[in-house]
């Protein structure tokens, strides 16, 4: 079987489920002509005291937020879970310890993005938490753990933002201030070169990073992908832009270019 593509995904905000703009498009075109078994999904909105997987036949449609139109409240994203797969994943990452979760679901960082890269909801879905305890390298090496799915035709997608700071929001911003440009240029960099062990330690690049990455949870993500990275997997960037001075929407696709 080859092995599958991995995404990060900048998500922004939740009205992009109801969008048909340039970045959703993006979205919808890295995934044409592929159809994975499942997908284990990594979301920012999902920051635990230790690490769940949802393990529910059928995951509710979470809407997590507030303030927005109501059309948005009531738009669902069907998928079926996968037990067996909670369970796998249980099983990688042990010794860490791995609960099976019978409550959560899939929060609007999965679904917001999910019903434009496979609309007709009916791919499993699986959903691993961010255990707040861990460091971003340690983050970093437990995705390592789940690089065997890619190679069972899971497609793991996680979705935050590389630079997120909603206090620093400026909705007439038309060009990004310095430390987001630097901070997500530095990322970017670090991205082409494989330079991993740099960006799980990305609390080292001063104001710019304190700015950008105010709390981990939108960054975290990202190091799922990058841990799940095997020999031929080529790294591409798309949807390159920090929208209203603070949000960064910088995405990026794992490719394994490897002869099947």
């Amino acid at each position: 079987m080859s092995i599958e593509p991995a995404f990060f995904i900048g998500h922004g905000s939740p009205m992009n489920a109801l969008e048909h703009n340039t970045l959703v498009q993006q979205w919808r075109t890295v995934v044409q002509g592929y159809r994975p078994e499942a997908i284990l999904m990594i979301s920012a909105h999902w920051y635990t005291q230790g690490t769940a997987v949802t393990a529910m036949t059928n995951p509710r449609t979470i809407h997590d937020f507030y303030g927005f139109p109501e059309e948005l409240h009531q738009v669902q994203y069907p998928a079926p879970g996968s037990p067996e797969l909670a369970s796998e994943i249980k099983t990688l990452l042990a010794p860490h310890p791995v609960e099976l979760d019978l409550t959560w679901g899939l929060d609007h960082g999965a679904w917001s993005v999910l019903m434009h890269m496979f609309p007709n909801a009916d791919i499993p879905v699986v959903q691993l938490s961010l255990d707040k305890d861990l460091s971003p390298a340690a983050h970093l090496e437990l995705a390592k753990k789940l690089v065997p799915l890619r190679q069972q035709g899971v497609m793991i997608v996680a979705s935050g933002n590389v630079v997120h700071n909603l206090r620093m929001l400026d909705w007439q911003s038309t060009r990004p201030p310095l430390w987001a440009e630097q901070f997500n240029q530095q990322i970017k960099e670090f991205l082409l070169t494989k330079n991993f062990d740099a960006i799980a330690q990305y609390q080292n690049s001063g104001e710019a990073a304190r700015l950008s990455v105010p709390h981990p949870d939108h960054f975290l993500p990202l190091l799922y992908v990058l841990g799940s990275m095997v020999d031929g997997d080529e790294i591409s960037l798309f949807n390159d832009e920090i929208l209203y001075g603070a949000l960064g929407m910088l995405s990026v696709q794992l490719l394994n270019k490897m002869p099947d």
